[in-house]
């Protein structure tokens, strides 16, 4: 899953963006508003993370902003405004959820979750095609008898295909949605965590599309 944090508090930010990483999400970090218009214009995400109090462009105003031209994103408003009036405006404006600082890793990355099922139509917690299963609490996958635990970039890559049942996800597709921008990426990275993947679960659980890319099965 890909997240773009905006938050202006370097202290914050760094913290967030760790917590972000060791739970396997892939994060672009921007620092202002008119970056995280920016941002959101010219790339793809499941969710964002936004401050409100932000130099050049209120969060307020990003939100707003991005609603009135049709996008979608999930939005998560994390800031210290405790007041009842910013976090009915922030909701009418369009986030999807309202977190006050401070904050436990633990209940922002379970409100990013919730979030993120609402986004997707899903209700239950676990992704599934029917035959293949990710827990994205426990970061267990299961494939008929077999099941294993994943490392953060394994599970990374398996949440992409598994949100997208039936599609074909080509290498960039992956990249973009395992590495964040300061990331560096082997040529053959995807290629190898899938490979390891298919060691675990077995070789049916990733289908290659020759040519194409990667997919999982959509089954009834």
């Amino acid at each position: 899953m890909r997240v773009l944090l905006v938050e202006d508090d370097r202290m914050i930010g760094e913290a967030t963006m760790q917590a972000l990483k060791d739970a396997a999400y892939a994060v672009d970090w921007v620092r202002d508003g008119d970056q995280a218009l920016d941002a959101v214009e010219t790339g793809e995400y499941d969710v964002m993370l936004l401050d409100l109090g932000l130099p050049k462009e209120d969060g307020l105003v990003v939100l707003e902003r991005m609603r009135s031209r049709g996008d979608a994103t999930a939005v998560l408003i994390v800031t210290a405004r405790d007041g009842l009036d910013d976090r009915i405006r922030g909701l009418d404006l369009g986030a999807d959820d309202y977190l006050v600082k401070p904050f436990a890793a633990g209940e922002l990355l379970a409100r990013m979750r919730a979030v993120a099922r609402r986004k997707g139509g899903q209700v239950a917690v676990l992704l599934t095609n029917g035959a293949l299963c990710l827990d994205p609490v426990t970061k267990e996958a299961g494939f008929g008898e077999r099941r294993c635990r994943l490392s953060a970039r394994e599970f990374a890559l398996l949440q992409a295909l598994l949100v997208r049942p039936g599609a074909i996800l080509s290498r960039q597709d992956l990249e973009t949605r395992i590495y964040g921008w300061n990331e560096e990426v082997e040529s053959n990275a995807v290629e190898f965590l899938i490979h390891s993947v298919r060691k675990k679960l077995g070789s049916e659980a990733i289908r290659n599309v020759r040519g194409l890319g990667w997919m999982v099965d959509r089954h009834p």
